[in-house]
């Protein structure tokens, strides 16, 4: 928080300190976006290795099989996500801590579904 300085009408020695709110929101956006990205590349990488036909449909170039389409819709998740937050926050102060805890949580979400003995542990390999 900054704090502006203006003079008190009719006193021109005197100065009056008024706090100024900075938004807070487009920064939230970005940090809980990026969480929504994360857990969003270890759902569909989950979802590749545990169904064909979602590995199909996620094999964007063969060479790389469907890991190219995990990370480009990830990548599309979280630009959109991104997008959205920013619009509805632009001009709003939202709790720094509720932001910062969700995003950790889709973070380790997101590291979790990429572990690969996770992984075979939730496909009963």
């Amino acid at each position: 928080m900054t704090i502006s300085q203006k003079p008190v009408v009719g006193q021109s020695q005197s100065v009056e300190k008024i706090p100024e709110i900075i938004p807070n929101g487009p920064g939230a956006a970005a940090i809980l976006a990026a969480g929504i990205g994360s857990a969003a590349i270890g759902i569909l990488a989950l979802a590749g290795d545990a169904s064909k036909a979602i590995n199909g449909l996620l094999t964007f170039y063969k060479p790389s099989g469907a890991l190219s389409g995990v990370t480009t819709v990830a990548i599309i998740i979280w630009l959109v996500a991104w997008f959205i937050l920013a619009r509805r926050w632009g001009n709003k102060t939202v709790a720094m801590s509720r932001v910062n805890v969700g995003a950790f949580a889709l973070l380790l979400i997101g590291l979790l579904l990429t572990f690969p003995p996770f992984m075979d542990f939730l496909q009963g390999k």
